[in-house]
Protein backbone atom coordinates (compact mmCIF):
# COMPACT_ATOMS: atom_id res chain seq x y z
CA UNK A 1 0.00 0.00 0.00
CA UNK A 2 1.46 3.18 -0.84
CA UNK A 3 0.67 6.29 1.34
CA UNK A 4 1.89 10.07 0.55
CA UNK A 5 1.90 12.80 2.63
CA UNK A 6 1.65 16.22 0.10
CA UNK A 7 2.12 19.41 1.85
CA UNK A 8 3.45 22.88 1.36
CA UNK A 9 6.86 23.37 2.49
CA UNK A 10 7.46 24.28 6.61
CA UNK A 11 3.76 22.89 7.01
CA UNK A 12 3.57 22.58 10.96
CA UNK A 13 1.00 19.96 10.89
CA UNK A 14 2.78 17.24 8.25
CA UNK A 15 4.64 16.19 11.35
CA UNK A 16 1.47 15.30 13.72
CA UNK A 17 -0.06 13.74 10.38
CA UNK A 18 3.21 11.60 9.70
CA UNK A 19 3.41 10.77 13.58
CA UNK A 20 -0.12 9.79 13.84
CA UNK A 21 0.25 7.73 10.35
CA UNK A 22 3.20 5.36 11.59
CA UNK A 23 0.81 4.73 14.43
CA UNK A 24 -1.95 3.52 12.51
CA UNK A 25 0.33 1.42 10.37
CA UNK A 26 1.43 -0.34 13.34
CA UNK A 27 -2.07 -0.75 15.13
CA UNK A 28 -3.35 -2.33 12.43
CA UNK A 29 -0.04 -4.60 12.15
CA UNK A 30 0.08 -3.35 8.46
CA UNK A 31 4.01 -2.38 8.61
CA UNK A 32 5.46 -4.89 5.85
CA UNK A 33 2.33 -3.53 3.51
CA UNK A 34 3.11 0.14 3.48
CA UNK A 35 5.03 2.19 2.14
CA UNK A 36 5.10 6.25 2.92
CA UNK A 37 6.26 9.29 0.61
CA UNK A 38 6.25 12.71 0.87
CA UNK A 39 5.54 14.93 -1.60
CA UNK A 40 5.57 18.86 -1.48
CA UNK A 41 4.26 21.15 -3.69
CA UNK A 42 4.91 24.71 -3.63
CA UNK A 43 2.34 26.01 -6.74
CA UNK A 44 -1.21 26.14 -7.60
CA UNK A 45 -0.52 23.15 -10.75
CA UNK A 46 1.19 21.12 -8.52
CA UNK A 47 -1.65 21.10 -6.48
CA UNK A 48 -4.30 20.42 -8.74
CA UNK A 49 -1.43 17.92 -10.19
CA UNK A 50 -1.43 15.85 -6.57
CA UNK A 51 -5.08 16.31 -5.74
CA UNK A 52 -4.01 18.50 -2.76
CA UNK A 53 -6.83 19.96 -1.07
CA UNK A 54 -4.47 21.83 1.55
CA UNK A 55 -1.54 20.77 3.58
CA UNK A 56 -1.61 18.51 4.89
CA UNK A 57 -3.48 15.70 2.23
CA UNK A 58 -2.71 12.02 2.88
CA UNK A 59 -3.18 9.81 -0.22
CA UNK A 60 -4.04 6.36 -0.22
CA UNK A 61 -3.05 4.15 -3.43
CA UNK A 62 -3.20 7.98 -5.40
CA UNK A 63 -6.70 8.86 -3.59
CA UNK A 64 -7.79 11.25 -0.54
CA UNK A 65 -9.81 9.39 1.84
CA UNK A 66 -10.95 12.67 3.46
CA UNK A 67 -11.51 13.84 0.06
CA UNK A 68 -14.43 16.57 0.00
CA UNK A 69 -15.61 17.17 -3.55
CA UNK A 70 -16.82 20.32 -2.75
CA UNK A 71 -13.10 21.55 -1.97
CA UNK A 72 -10.90 22.08 -4.89
CA UNK A 73 -7.56 21.31 -5.04
CA UNK A 74 -5.40 24.36 -3.21
CA UNK A 75 -2.65 25.58 -1.19
CA UNK A 76 -4.79 26.11 1.82
CA UNK A 77 -3.89 25.04 5.02
CA UNK A 78 -6.44 22.36 5.73
CA UNK A 79 -8.42 21.11 8.55
CA UNK A 80 -10.15 17.93 10.09
CA UNK A 81 -12.69 17.05 12.25
CA UNK A 82 -12.21 14.49 15.12
CA UNK A 83 -14.91 11.95 16.10
CA UNK A 84 -16.32 14.61 18.49
CA UNK A 85 -16.19 17.24 15.58
CA UNK A 86 -13.39 18.98 16.98
CA UNK A 87 -11.45 21.16 13.97
CA UNK A 88 -8.09 19.68 13.84
CA UNK A 89 -4.49 19.69 11.27
CA UNK A 90 -4.62 16.14 11.28
CA UNK A 91 -6.55 13.05 10.92
CA UNK A 92 -7.22 11.64 13.96
CA UNK A 93 -5.17 7.74 15.03
CA UNK A 94 -8.50 6.58 14.64
CA UNK A 95 -9.66 8.40 11.40
CA UNK A 96 -6.15 6.73 10.26
CA UNK A 97 -6.79 3.30 10.75
CA UNK A 98 -10.43 3.23 9.36
CA UNK A 99 -9.29 4.10 6.01
CA UNK A 100 -5.79 2.38 6.22
CA UNK A 101 -8.15 -1.24 6.71
CA UNK A 102 -11.14 -0.26 4.02
CA UNK A 103 -8.04 0.19 1.96
CA UNK A 104 -7.03 -2.79 2.89
CA UNK A 105 -9.88 -4.23 2.38
CA UNK A 106 -9.81 -3.36 -1.33
CA UNK A 107 -6.30 -4.61 -1.97
CA UNK A 108 -7.26 -7.96 -0.79
CA UNK A 109 -10.58 -7.42 -3.14
CA UNK A 110 -8.20 -5.83 -6.46
CA UNK A 111 -5.72 -9.25 -5.42
CA UNK A 112 -8.28 -11.21 -5.96
CA UNK A 113 -8.96 -9.24 -9.42
CA UNK A 114 -5.99 -9.30 -11.09
CA UNK A 115 -4.55 -13.08 -10.29
CA UNK A 116 -5.82 -14.15 -13.09
CA UNK A 117 -4.42 -15.80 -16.06
CA UNK A 118 -3.46 -12.43 -17.02
CA UNK A 119 -0.79 -12.08 -14.61
CA UNK A 120 1.65 -12.86 -17.63
CA UNK A 121 1.42 -9.18 -17.92
CA UNK A 122 3.80 -9.50 -14.22
CA UNK A 123 5.95 -12.20 -15.42
CA UNK A 124 3.70 -14.54 -13.92
CA UNK A 125 4.26 -12.82 -10.33
CA UNK A 126 8.08 -12.18 -10.73
CA UNK A 127 7.57 -8.93 -11.84
CA UNK A 128 9.04 -6.60 -14.56
CA UNK A 129 12.21 -4.98 -12.43
CA UNK A 130 15.23 -6.90 -14.02
CA UNK A 131 18.01 -8.06 -12.12
CA UNK A 132 21.03 -5.95 -11.55
CA UNK A 133 23.32 -9.25 -12.23
CA UNK A 134 25.67 -8.96 -16.08
CA UNK A 135 23.89 -5.32 -16.85
CA UNK A 136 20.46 -6.32 -17.43
CA UNK A 137 18.64 -3.73 -15.07
CA UNK A 138 21.20 -0.89 -16.61
CA UNK A 139 20.43 -2.20 -20.05
CA UNK A 140 16.45 -2.81 -19.36
CA UNK A 141 16.47 0.85 -17.97
CA UNK A 142 18.18 2.56 -20.66
CA UNK A 143 15.90 1.00 -23.02
CA UNK A 144 12.91 2.28 -21.21
CA UNK A 145 14.19 5.68 -20.74
CA UNK A 146 14.73 6.04 -24.15
CA UNK A 147 11.34 5.21 -24.82
CA UNK A 148 9.97 8.03 -22.32
CA UNK A 149 12.63 10.51 -23.82
CA UNK A 150 12.46 10.02 -28.10
CA UNK A 151 9.29 6.72 -28.29
CA UNK A 152 11.85 4.60 -29.81
CA UNK A 153 14.70 2.36 -28.24
CA UNK A 154 18.04 3.97 -27.98
CA UNK A 155 21.04 3.35 -30.95
CA UNK A 156 23.12 0.20 -30.67
CA UNK A 157 25.81 2.42 -29.57
CA UNK A 158 24.26 3.70 -26.56
CA UNK A 159 23.47 0.28 -25.44
CA UNK A 160 26.58 -1.06 -25.90
CA UNK A 161 28.44 1.67 -23.84
CA UNK A 162 25.88 0.39 -20.94
CA UNK A 163 26.34 -2.95 -21.04
CA UNK A 164 30.13 -2.76 -21.90
CA UNK A 165 31.17 -1.91 -17.87
CA UNK A 166 29.52 -5.43 -17.24
CA UNK A 167 31.44 -7.57 -19.62
CA UNK A 168 29.02 -7.96 -22.28
CA UNK A 169 27.61 -6.93 -25.22
CA UNK A 170 24.39 -5.05 -26.17
CA UNK A 171 23.31 -8.41 -27.98
CA UNK A 172 23.60 -10.54 -25.53
CA UNK A 173 21.85 -8.58 -22.24
CA UNK A 174 18.80 -8.01 -25.08
CA UNK A 175 19.10 -11.79 -25.60
CA UNK A 176 18.52 -12.18 -22.34
CA UNK A 177 15.78 -9.47 -21.51
CA UNK A 178 14.06 -11.08 -24.15
CA UNK A 179 14.41 -14.59 -22.85
CA UNK A 180 13.03 -13.59 -19.29
CA UNK A 181 10.77 -11.36 -21.16
CA UNK A 182 11.45 -7.71 -20.06
CA UNK A 183 11.39 -6.96 -23.44
CA UNK A 184 10.72 -8.55 -26.72
CA UNK A 185 13.35 -8.64 -30.02
CA UNK A 186 11.98 -9.37 -33.41
CA UNK A 187 13.69 -11.63 -36.02
CA UNK A 188 16.40 -9.47 -36.79
CA UNK A 189 17.07 -8.79 -32.90
CA UNK A 190 15.58 -5.31 -32.93
CA UNK A 191 13.26 -3.84 -30.25
CA UNK A 192 9.95 -4.67 -31.03
CA UNK A 193 8.50 -3.87 -27.49
CA UNK A 194 9.81 -2.85 -23.81
CA UNK A 195 6.99 -3.21 -21.60
CA UNK A 196 5.10 -0.86 -21.28
CA UNK A 197 5.87 0.86 -24.45
CA UNK A 198 5.59 -1.14 -28.12
CA UNK A 199 8.04 -0.07 -31.25
CA UNK A 200 4.97 -0.76 -33.37
CA UNK A 201 1.87 1.20 -32.89
CA UNK A 202 -0.84 -0.69 -31.15
CA UNK A 203 -4.63 0.91 -30.29
CA UNK A 204 -2.96 2.14 -26.93
CA UNK A 205 -1.19 5.93 -27.68
CA UNK A 206 -0.07 7.81 -24.52
CA UNK A 207 1.10 10.92 -24.57
CA UNK A 208 3.53 12.19 -22.03
CA UNK A 209 3.55 15.37 -20.24
CA UNK A 210 6.78 17.25 -21.50
CA UNK A 211 7.42 14.17 -24.18
CA UNK A 212 6.93 12.25 -26.56
CA UNK A 213 3.78 10.34 -27.68
CA UNK A 214 4.33 6.47 -27.69
CA UNK A 215 2.65 3.49 -27.80
CA UNK A 216 1.68 1.22 -24.63
CA UNK A 217 1.27 -2.78 -25.01
CA UNK A 218 -2.08 -2.86 -23.66
CA UNK A 219 -4.29 -0.85 -21.44
CA UNK A 220 -2.55 -1.99 -17.97
CA UNK A 221 0.70 -0.56 -19.80
CA UNK A 222 -0.22 2.14 -20.40
CA UNK A 223 -2.51 3.01 -17.22
CA UNK A 224 1.30 2.15 -15.41
CA UNK A 225 3.14 4.66 -17.27
CA UNK A 226 2.59 7.60 -15.12
CA UNK A 227 4.00 5.91 -12.27
CA UNK A 228 7.04 4.66 -13.81
CA UNK A 229 7.62 8.28 -15.29
CA UNK A 230 6.59 10.53 -12.36
CA UNK A 231 4.80 12.04 -15.28
CA UNK A 232 0.91 12.61 -16.49
CA UNK A 233 -0.24 10.66 -19.21
CA UNK A 234 -3.32 11.32 -21.48
CA UNK A 235 -4.13 7.76 -23.17
CA UNK A 236 -6.05 7.55 -26.44
CA UNK A 237 -7.55 3.89 -27.03
CA UNK A 238 -10.78 2.28 -28.62
CA UNK A 239 -13.02 -0.27 -27.97
CA UNK A 240 -12.08 -3.31 -29.77
CA UNK A 241 -15.68 -4.40 -30.17
CA UNK A 242 -16.98 -1.34 -32.81
CA UNK A 243 -14.25 1.37 -32.38
CA UNK A 244 -15.43 3.70 -30.04
CA UNK A 245 -13.16 5.96 -28.22
CA UNK A 246 -11.73 6.01 -24.49
CA UNK A 247 -9.46 8.37 -23.17
CA UNK A 248 -8.09 8.47 -19.74
CA UNK A 249 -5.26 11.01 -18.19
CA UNK A 250 -3.66 9.36 -15.15
CA UNK A 251 -1.07 10.97 -12.52
CA UNK A 252 1.97 9.66 -10.91
CA UNK A 253 -0.09 9.72 -8.00
CA UNK A 254 -2.38 7.16 -9.38
CA UNK A 255 -5.55 9.85 -9.67
CA UNK A 256 -7.13 9.04 -13.13
CA UNK A 257 -10.02 10.00 -14.86
CA UNK A 258 -11.22 8.56 -18.11
CA UNK A 259 -14.06 9.13 -20.88
CA UNK A 260 -16.22 7.61 -20.56
CA UNK A 261 -17.42 7.00 -16.79
CA UNK A 262 -18.25 3.64 -17.60
CA UNK A 263 -15.44 2.52 -19.27
CA UNK A 264 -13.32 -0.75 -18.08
CA UNK A 265 -10.16 -2.69 -18.64
CA UNK A 266 -10.65 -6.69 -19.55
CA UNK A 267 -7.44 -8.22 -18.53
CA UNK A 268 -7.56 -11.53 -20.57
CA UNK A 269 -4.94 -14.07 -21.89
CA UNK A 270 -5.80 -17.09 -24.31
CA UNK A 271 -7.09 -19.78 -22.27
CA UNK A 272 -4.57 -22.41 -23.95
CA UNK A 273 -1.73 -20.63 -22.30
CA UNK A 274 -0.51 -21.10 -18.58
CA UNK A 275 1.29 -18.52 -17.23
CA UNK A 276 4.76 -20.98 -15.95
CA UNK A 277 6.72 -19.73 -12.47
CA UNK A 278 10.04 -18.56 -13.97
CA UNK A 279 12.84 -21.08 -12.42
CA UNK A 280 16.67 -20.99 -13.50
CA UNK A 281 15.37 -23.44 -16.44
CA UNK A 282 12.36 -21.93 -17.25
CA UNK A 283 11.37 -18.68 -18.53
CA UNK A 284 7.75 -17.32 -18.46
CA UNK A 285 5.27 -16.69 -20.71
CA UNK A 286 5.42 -14.01 -23.04
CA UNK A 287 2.85 -11.56 -22.12
CA UNK A 288 3.36 -10.17 -25.74
CA UNK A 289 2.00 -13.32 -27.70
CA UNK A 290 -0.15 -14.54 -24.55
CA UNK A 291 -2.30 -11.49 -23.28
CA UNK A 292 -1.00 -8.05 -24.50
CA UNK A 293 -3.71 -8.00 -27.17
CA UNK A 294 -6.45 -9.44 -24.62
CA UNK A 295 -6.23 -6.47 -22.66
CA UNK A 296 -8.13 -3.59 -23.94
CA UNK A 297 -10.31 -0.55 -22.76
CA UNK A 298 -14.15 -1.15 -23.11
CA UNK A 299 -16.71 1.73 -23.42
CA UNK A 300 -18.72 -0.11 -20.67
CA UNK A 301 -18.97 -3.79 -19.06
CA UNK A 302 -21.85 -4.58 -21.19
CA UNK A 303 -19.29 -4.17 -23.94
CA UNK A 304 -16.26 -6.05 -22.44
CA UNK A 305 -18.49 -8.90 -21.85
CA UNK A 306 -19.91 -9.16 -25.17
CA UNK A 307 -16.52 -9.07 -26.57
CA UNK A 308 -15.99 -11.93 -24.09
CA UNK A 309 -18.87 -13.76 -25.13
CA UNK A 310 -17.67 -14.04 -28.52
CA UNK A 311 -13.62 -15.31 -27.74
CA UNK A 312 -14.44 -18.04 -25.78
CA UNK A 313 -10.54 -18.58 -26.20
CA UNK A 314 -9.71 -15.82 -24.05
CA UNK A 315 -9.84 -16.29 -20.27
CA UNK A 316 -10.00 -12.93 -18.09
CA UNK A 317 -11.83 -10.53 -16.18
CA UNK A 318 -12.90 -6.55 -16.01
CA UNK A 319 -11.38 -4.38 -13.44
CA UNK A 320 -12.59 -1.09 -12.71
CA UNK A 321 -10.71 2.01 -12.85
CA UNK A 322 -9.33 1.73 -9.71
CA UNK A 323 -8.55 -1.84 -9.71
CA UNK A 324 -6.89 -1.53 -13.53
CA UNK A 325 -4.22 1.83 -12.13
CA UNK A 326 -3.59 -0.26 -9.44
CA UNK A 327 -2.96 -2.93 -11.28
CA UNK A 328 -0.57 -0.75 -13.87
CA UNK A 329 1.22 0.91 -10.62
CA UNK A 330 1.96 -2.50 -9.70
CA UNK A 331 3.82 -3.76 -12.44
CA UNK A 332 5.52 -0.87 -13.89
CA UNK A 333 5.65 1.75 -11.13
CA UNK A 334 8.71 0.37 -9.36
CA UNK A 335 10.78 -0.18 -13.15
CA UNK A 336 13.05 2.79 -12.91
CA UNK A 337 13.28 3.47 -8.96
CA UNK A 338 14.77 -0.03 -8.36
CA UNK A 339 17.97 0.89 -7.60
CA UNK A 340 20.27 3.54 -9.96
CA UNK A 341 21.07 2.81 -13.50
CA UNK A 342 24.80 1.85 -13.40
CA UNK A 343 27.04 4.71 -15.43
CA UNK A 344 28.75 3.62 -18.55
Amino acid sequence: MELTVVTVPDCPNAPILEDRLVQAVAEIGMGAKASIMRRTVTDADQAVRWQMRGSPTLLVNGTDPFADPAVPPGLACRMYRDEDGHPQGAPSVAALRRVLAQALDRADDVAGQVSVKADALGRAGAGRVAPVQGGLRAVHQRVLRAFSETGAPPPAAVLAAVAAPHGASAEQVLAELHEADFLRLDAGGQIRAAYPFSAVATRHRVHIDDGPQVFAMCAIDALGMAAMLGRDVHITSTDPTDGRPVTAVVTPAGQANWEPETAVVFAGQQAACEPCTPTAASSPEAAAEVCCGYVNFFVSSASAQAWAKAHPHVEGRLLDLRAAVDLGVAIFGPLLTAGPEPAP
